[in-house]
């Protein structure tokens, strides 16, 4: 009876990405990838959905929460929230310093399907996966199909790899607004981004706690490319 609870665990992920793949010096200095993983019950999604509407009968304008554009007041809030509901959860980022990126990774279709393959390999080498029924990734909607391919692409060649026979995987690109986890971990990776990039870490030490790895790829690198 045991076995057969256990054997129903489903196991959540949900991925963000912060710069942009301008691999020149207007672009910027490091490109992040993130992934939240965590089981249910999500907890963090009623204090989010009450936050939302405290903030729309005070009259804000906001359909969902991001982190980019959300006020300092709204951001405050949202990750009081966060760092309420770390519990259970692990956080794990990949580090690309992109003027050390080889000219030929450089290729949008090479470069996602390689950097997110290191960060989803590390992610699952931290679980038993025998313990899973089921894999479910999230990302959020990618209108640019030649992108969207190339990322569908690097998960499944993970989940396919690393997975037993027995569990199953879905993937799904749903837009962020329809998804709380999907804007928590926008939150999460815009915190290791400004941390990274040296403009600020408060954001970063109140998720600090669930941070299990931040794994800069290219440290040992010593050829800059431009």
């Amino acid at each position: 009876m045991l076995e057969e609870q256990d054997k129903k665990r489903i196991l959540y992920l949900f991925l963000d990405e912060g710069g942009n793949l301008d691999f020149s010096p207007t672009g910027t200095k490091y490109f992040t990838l993130t992934a939240l993983s965590k089981e249910r019950p999500f907890e963090a999604y009623k204090n989010l959905n009450e936050l939302k509407y405290d903030l729309i009968e005070l009259g804000t304008e906001i359909a969902y929460f991001h982190a980019s554009e959300d006020r300092q007041a709204v951001r405050n809030s949202v990750f009081s929230i966060i760092e309420f509901n770390l519990h259970e959860t692990r956080i794990d980022s990949l580090i690309v310093e992109k003027r050390k990126t080889g000219f030929s990774l450089q290729k949008e279709e090479r470069f996602y399907p390689e950097m997110l393959g290191y960060l989803l390999s590390y992610v699952f080498k931290n679980y038993n996966l025998n313990e899973f029924e089921r894999v479910i990734v999230f990302t959020d909607s990618i209108p640019v199909q030649k992108k969207r391919k190339a990322i569908e692409k690097a998960i499944k060649m993970v989940l396919a790899n690393k997975l037993p026979a027995s569990v199953t995987y879905y993937i799904f690109h749903h837009p962020s607004q329809s998804n709380y986890d999907l804007q928590i971990v926008d939150y999460l990776n815009w915190a290791v981004f400004r941390k990274w990039g040296g403009t600020d870490t408060r954001s970063y030490q109140l998720i600090q706690a669930a941070v299990k790895s931040e794994f800069d790829i290219f440290k040992m690198g010593k050829t800059y490319y431009y």
